[in-house]
């Protein structure tokens, strides 16, 4: 029996990246991450038997460089999953630069990949794409501007993606709520965070894994942004 193709996740050294890593390598799928700063994560994933390989998105050289390592890797994928992010306020006094990374690392990268990677997802019987936005882009942000500008472009990208990339390969995304707290996170911060949810939960990054697996699967669904937000929507 041959081998899978692997599954590119992008930014999958942490948080909800590396839950999703975790749980495709435990499933026997074969895994290719990257990651901006090293971490014992990447040591325990590459153990584990995914390929982890360096990249930073914050540039296009950087972009083009993880482009052409990938390349050398591997003949082909079965999925991308664009997950890497810079969660960044504003700065203050305004910065043009800021809004640059936010451009490179949410925007540039996964088009530059998905154009030089559709090649190598062509090579698998069934291919997919998913963009990991944010359900900030439903009504943008007063502090965050330019963080969810970027990702309502990802979106976007979504749509145009999966008209040009169909039929051999389904484009679609993800727009999750706050999905985990941080372990400083204090329990007043919490309930509030509970609090703006219909569902008044904080759910933890198996709800992603759970949408990776069902737009993995669906043969027909494409172009499409699933949205999970407990209910946020309906609090407004």
């Amino acid at each position: 029996m041959s081998t899978p193709l692997p599954v590119l996740i992008t930014g999958a050294a942490r948080r909800i990246g590396l839950h999703c890593a975790r749980q495709l390598i435990k499933a026997g799928q074969p895994v290719i991450i990257s990651y901006r700063n090293h971490r014992a994560a990447v040591d325990e994933l590459t153990e584990a038997g995914a390929l982890c390989l360096q990249a930073d998105f914050s540039n296009e050289t950087g972009i083009t460089s993880f482009i052409d390592t990938l390349q050398q890797h591997t003949s082909g994928l079965r999925a991308i999953i664009h997950n890497a992010s810079c969660w960044q306020a504003d700065p203050q006094p305004p910065s043009g630069r800021a809004f640059a990374e936010l451009f490179h690392v949410h925007m540039l990268a996964p088009y530059l990949i998905n154009l030089a990677c559709e090649p190598l997802l062509r090579k698998s019987p069934v291919a997919d794409i998913i963009h990991i936005s944010d359900d900030v882009t439903r009504r943008g942000s007063h502090h965050r501007v330019a963080y969810s500008a970027s990702k309502a472009a990802l979106d976007n990208m979504t749509l145009s993606f999966a008209s040009q990339f169909a039929p051999h390969i389904k484009v679609n995304g993800i727009s999750p709520a706050l999905i985990m707290l941080h372990p400083e996170d204090s329990e007043e911060y919490a309930q509030q965070a509970r609090d703006k949810s219909a569902l008044k939960v904080v759910p933890g990054p198996e709800v992603v894994m759970q949408a990776i697996e069902y737009l993995l699967n669906n043969p027909y669904v494409t172009g499409t942004t699933l949205s999970l937000n407990g209910g946020r929507h309906l609090k407004s």
